[in-house]
């Protein structure tokens, strides 16, 4: 039998007499993994998280706007930029935001971009013309072209618990990217920003005019933006009045009924419970308008409603003892006789 001869170049190497590499121990073995730019990552193993002790979160309205970079958006004329007056007003004196919701008092910086000091001087006259001084603590200012550096130098002096950017089209940087990179980019500075100096900063955006399953999906723009915030608002008039939704890393999601009155914002409760309360309160006013006992189509088409929704609701209210039962299927206000 031939034997077969090794490649040229190759050389069969005695195991026993080979150098080999030294052993690599796993236990006490460091390994450094670099990201796509070349750089370091930083890790930490998981029994030293475990005991690392972080700061309490931090609150400059309850519930609402924490540390960080949150976004408000809504169409043109509905009132966002009340809601950021209301949230500015509340936080620099301490009081309640919303009609209910508490507030920590502090610095506040409101970057008005739309509006100028004439209007803003009308806006506060009408919410706050009462008040003998209005609070030093809150300051309105233009931005220039620098944002984050503008910015952040505001903070580092006065060290304010709120900052609002009214509108983010204001400050858009210029970039040659497109898409969700782009909107990504455009945020994530003042994200960074918010994190490392602990102060919750607001911007306010718009909706775009096509609507969607889901609210969030009708901020303007891509996802790239609520990707790069820490959480974010859509206030949207619907057929049943106006809501306001919120979702974030920080919050409680929700969807709370919000009624404007003489340019000031009130929650009105969980919209679910408030919108079910409405339509109870719908069917009364029929009933109690009415000559004699109706039945769920009759009430159906007094509302304009689908039948079948309000026969549901006129068993729940009988059992409540909101209504009174008359033959067969027919109802009247329970304080009806």
């Amino acid at each position: 039998m031939t034997k077969r001869h090794s490649s040229k170049g190759y050389r069969r190497q005695n195991p026993k007499t080979s150098s080999r590499p030294p052993k690599r121990n796993s236990r006490t073995a460091t390994f450094t993994l670099m990201s796509a730019t070349g750089e370091a990552i930083t890790t930490i193993t998981a029994n030293a998280l475990q005991s690392k002790e972080f700061p309490p979160l931090r609150y400059a309205v309850d519930g609402y706007l924490a540390e960080g970079v949150t976004l408000l958006a809504g169409k043109p004329k509905i009132g966002k930029s009340w809601m950021a007056l209301d949230f500015a007003m509340a936080v620099a004196t301490g009081d309640l935001a919303l009609g209910s919701v508490r507030c920590r008092q502090g610095p506040v910086l409101y970057c008005a971009l739309e509006d100028n000091h004439r209007r803003l001087k009308r806006r506060m006259s009408q919410l706050y013309g009462d008040i003998e001084h209005w609070p030093p603590g809150l300051q309105v200012r233009r931005l220039g072209d620098g944002l984050v550096d503008d910015v952040r130098d505001w903070i580092e002096v006065h060290r304010p618990k709120l900052v609002i950017i009214d509108t983010f089209a204001g400050v858009r940087p210029q970039s040659r990217r497109e898409g969700y990179d782009a909107d990504y980019a455009a945020l994530s500075p003042l994200q960074e920003m918010a994190g490392q100096m602990g102060v919750a900063i607001l911007v306010i955006h718009h909706l775009r005019k096509m609507q969607g399953d889901d609210p969030f999906d009708m901020i303007s723009g891509t996802t790239g933006l609520t990707g790069a915030v820490d959480a974010a608002f859509v206030l949207h008039r619907g057929q049943q009045g106006v809501t306001l939704y919120g979702r974030g890393r920080e919050i409680e999601e929700m969807e709370q009924a919000v009624e404007f009155v003489g340019g000031m914002w009130k929650v009105l409760g969980d919209a679910d419970e408030v919108r079910r309360s409405g339509e109870r309160s719908a069917i009364l006013e029929v009933l109690e308008g009415a000559d004699e006992p109706m039945g769920p189509k009759e009430i159906a088409d007094a509302l304009g409603w689908k039948a079948n929704n309000v026969k549901q609701l006129l068993f729940k209210m009988h059992k409540d003892g909101e209504l009174k039962k008359h033959g067969r299927g027919r109802y009247c206000a329970a304080d009806e006789t």
